[in-house]
């Protein structure tokens, strides 16, 4: 696979570029020949770099039948966060414990998996079709080890297929793109959650409208494939004011949101998907999640609506650079 910074780019990737308040609280290791995880746990290395260390598998149990799948809003961190140093040292040490451990939360392996990335917008819902997609580093800033980064995982094109009949069926305006790549908001955590990087995946968009009406809608008309062992994740951040990172004003402000979010999420399904609908009127929404720049919020929506009847809960929350940052799952 050519690995290109930028391959596959088409329509609107949403970049993660960090200003130079919050890269100041990264320390670089751009002149060393490998990528840093944590020192006392190399979990993840390039294999061009390091290639007599191999990722752990993760212990997922299996089953010869199809399970029904959970859905996830998981957090993606910062760029390539968890593959640097980072001042403090520990930062971002916690979350990517909880991604390592993620999967043995599972039923049994995933058949595929579908992926709404915040790096992804689009005129109408697209989804990736190719059958090996190239990576897109969409950050900026970063280490130059970073832009090395590999994630091989393939495409699948039938399951593309599939889910654009579901989401036609279901009235909703969907395209395909063979040429787009998978963005840093799959290939960063999932490095973590399934490293041997064997398991299909297909990306959706987010559409641009930046609508939670209509994301939970995309995501309602897709749990079906839950039941054929897909697993749906939402990639992105429940808090993403880079204004805010580092900024201890911030804190109290994304805690009451964040005990907002968990409420909703874990209400009935009908009062859910209300409240997600409105979620603009919590408590400190804007300042989490400014106006157009809430798209690391909207894959929680593709999530939840996916979860159907499914309760929700809170599986993960941490503190990061002032600010709270949870994780969700549905089912």
């Amino acid at each position: 696979m050519a690995l290109q910074r930028g391959a596959g780019l088409k329509n609107h990737t949403s970049s993660e570029f960090w200003p130079s308040e919050a890269m100041s609280k990264i320390k670089s290791r751009s002149g060393r020949r490998y990528i840093k995880t944590e020192p006392a746990n190399p979990a993840v290395r390039h294999p061009d770099l390091t290639p007599s260390l191999e990722a752990k598998k993760p212990m997922i149990p299996t089953s010869a039948t199809h399970s029904k799948m959970p859905t996830w809003f998981i957090p993606h961190g910062a760029g390539p966060c968890f593959f640097m140093d980072w001042n403090p040292p520990d930062a971002w040490h916690r979350m990517a414990d909880f991604l390592k451990n993620l999967a043995t939360t599972l039923p049994c392996t995933p058949k595929a998996i579908v992926l709404v990335s915040a790096h992804w917008l689009t005129p109408k819902v697209t989804v990736t079709s190719g059958s090996h997609p190239q990576l897109i580093y969409d950050y900026s800033g970063f280490p130059p080890h970073t832009y090395e980064l590999q994630y091989p995982a393939p495409g699948d094109p039938a399951l593309a297929a599939q889910m654009l009949a579901t989401l036609g069926a279901a009235g909703i305006a969907c395209a395909s793109d063979a040429q787009r790549g998978f963005d840093h908001g799959m290939f960063i955590p999932l490095q973590l959650i399934f490293p041997q990087a064997n398991i299909p995946v297909v990306q959706l968009s987010l559409n641009d409208s930046l609508d939670p009406t209509q994301q939970l809608q995309v995501g309602r008309a897709l749990q079906g494939l839950r039941d054929q062992s897909v697993l749906i994740i939402g990639s992105g951040m429940s808090f993403h004011n880079m204004r805010g990172y580092g900024n201890p004003q911030y804190g109290p402000i994304s805690d009451a949101f964040d005990t907002w979010l968990t409420a909703a999420v874990e209400a009935t399904p009908q009062e859910r998907d209300r409240l997600l609908s409105n979620w603009t009127q919590a408590p400190g929404a804007r300042d989490c999640h400014p106006a157009r720049a809430e798209e690391h919020l909207l894959p929680l929506m593709t999530a939840a609506g996916a979860g159907g009847m499914d309760a929700g809960r809170k599986v993960f929350s941490d503190r990061v650079m002032e600010t709270a940052l949870s994780a969700f799952t549905f089912g």
